[in-house]
């Protein structure tokens, strides 16, 4: 569990990780002020009933899906029978009992928080975000993952650089809440990109510590991000230099650096 606090001009969100699967984070926001929570990608509904079980005098209220793949959605028609919570999903994606459909640039309310939508294919073609810009919160499922990016099961790596960009835009104290524990091993695989980047040796072994004593490695910020991640830093000389090195001739497209990452994390 983790839980992270957040004062707002009139509420107070608090943010806590609901473990599923092996290494799924559903995201839980609760509203103290009218007892009331909202869940981002509900892949199972049992971690949700169990919270809500132990908290009898509280609602969900919402159900927040970034993309439909089962790991995320599986739970959302079960919570949604039992609670009569409002689903917001991606428009271009089949979503599971969605009641409200989101495109780029929409704005909603959930627990009196505005949040904006972000779209950014990649992973999946329909793939959307969640961003409050008020407290840099970032919900983006399977695109951006602390030290790394997810697989491109349907989008072309120009996409995904492209999502990616768009997200490395938002300010440096965006806080990253992403959907997997992947932290360490994309860790890895950052050191074997860049081995003489020291805040990438100083966070790797920061997280291994982490990790060793139970504790989950999120939320991440946008500056670390910036600093660690090897997907951000396509532009960097020292992660040019990697891959021409592996690939024997000089990439100076940044998408094609950025493909050439992501098809040797694919075999890493």
């Amino acid at each position: 569990m983790h839980l992270c606090p957040q004062l707002g001009d009139h509420l107070m969100i608090k943010i806590e990780a609901l473990s599923a699967f092996s290494d799924n984070y559903i995201w839980l926001l609760q509203d103290a002020r009218h007892k009331r929570v909202a869940v981002v990608d509900p892949g199972d509904a049992a971690p949700v009933q169990a919270w809500l079980q132990q908290h009898a005098d509280w609602t969900l209220s919402d159900i927040l899906i970034t993309h439909h793949h089962n790991d995320h959605v599986g739970g959302v028609e079960q919570l949604r029978s039992e609670t009569g919570a409002h689903v917001c999903g991606p428009a271009n994606e089949n979503i599971p009992g969605r009641d409200q459909a989101l495109v780029d640039g929409d704005r909603i309310e959930v627990l009196g928080l505005a949040l904006q939508i972000i779209e950014v294919p990649g992973h999946t073609l329909g793939h959307i975000a969640f961003y409050q810009p008020d407290h840099h919160w970032l919900f983006c499922g399977d695109t951006l993952f602390a030290a790394g990016c997810g697989r491109l099961f349907e989008g072309t790596p120009a996409q995904m650089h492209h999502s990616l960009q768009r997200l490395a835009a938002l300010p440096d104290a965006t806080l990253i809440y992403c959907a997997h524990e992947y932290t360490l091993s994309n860790l890895r695989f950052a050191v074997a990109v860049e081995p003489t980047n020291p805040a990438i040796a100083e966070r790797f072994k920061q997280v291994e510590g982490w990790r060793q004593q139970g504790r989950i490695s999120l939320p991440s910020d946008l500056a670390t991000e910036r600093a660690t991640n090897p997907f951000l830093r396509a532009a960097e000389t020292s992660v040019k230099e990697m891959i021409a090195s592996r690939e024997g001739r000089a990439i100076s497209s940044e998408t094609e650096v950025f493909a050439a990452l992501r098809a040797w994390k694919d075999r890493f």
